[in-house]
């Protein structure tokens, strides 16, 4: 019922959610050598998901490692500045996608009120 409610926004949250939680260990790891970071590709993820793949399979088949602009010594791929962008990016992403989710209970809650 969730999908014919509010499409494919509930799927999207749940990978955005996701991904945040895999940037966030990507710089949460920063500093830890011959760690690769690893990040979602979104559309892939989404594709699969509406595929009928659960959350974690899609996520699994999307996930990709970082190709780092400048490589350390250690092995290490997380490259801050792009952990911070891509976490801004997502941020901003998933508050969007929350917010067409409340505006969908909004107006269905209105309508069982007869507002």
């Amino acid at each position: 019922m969730s999908e014919t409610i509010f499409g494919i926004h509930g799927a999207a949250l749940e990978l955005r959610s996701q991904r945040m939680g895999m940037i966030t260990s990507n710089i949460a790891n920063a500093a830890t050598p011959g760690y690769k970071a690893k990040d979602i590709d979104f559309a892939a993820a989404l594709d699969a998901r509406l595929g009928g793949a659960d959350a974690d399979r899609a996520v699994g088949s999307a996930t990709r490692f970082r190709v780092p602009v400048m490589p350390s010594l250690d092995g290490n791929t997380v490259e801050l500045s792009t952990e911070q962008i891509a976490f801004a990016e997502n941020s901003v992403a998933y508050s969007a996608t929350l917010e067409f989710v409340r505006g969908r209970v909004s107006t269905m809650t209105r309508a069982l009120k007869g507002e």
